[in-house]
């Protein structure tokens, strides 16, 4: 199944949905730790960063700077579609607000701050919604 290329029905269609959580990003120098179950890991040079439940990094221990609320695009977006993160990404820097792509194979998944879900939430609706 491919996903969707044109970046008019990609905006139309995305229908954000936050999911429920907070989330931080904390990098360990080998494999991910025993009993944790992150939704992101990228392999890096300097260690193996991880995206896991913030309640789960403060149980086994591990740093972090920053808690995130995570937001699905629910549009299934093709790997090789164009605009479709700046167009995200610039609304949300038009309100301040920080974001942190993933693509995933079906959908993209943005990182925010998790006290501006909310807005995020809100402002990407109003894009979908414009589109």
């Amino acid at each position: 199944m491919t996903g969707e290329r044109d970046l008019r029905a990609l905006l139309s269609g995305m229908r954000p949905e936050l999911n429920e959580g907070r989330y931080v990003f904390t990098t360990v120098p080998g494999a991910v730790p025993e009993g944790l179950t992150p939704v992101v890991t990228v392999a890096e040079q300097e260690g193996r960063t991880l995206v896991v439940r913030k309640e789960d990094a403060d149980r086994a221990g591990l740093p972090y700077d920053y808690v995130a609320g995570w937001i699905t695009l629910r549009v299934h977006s093709a790997l090789d579609a164009v605009g479709l993160t700046a167009a995200v990404a610039t609304e949300l820097a038009a309100a301040g607000l920080s974001c942190n792509v993933v693509a995933g194979y079906h959908h993209d998944h943005l990182f925010v701050p998790y006290d501006a879900a909310g807005e995020a939430l809100r402002r990407l609706s109003a894009l979908a919604a414009g589109s």
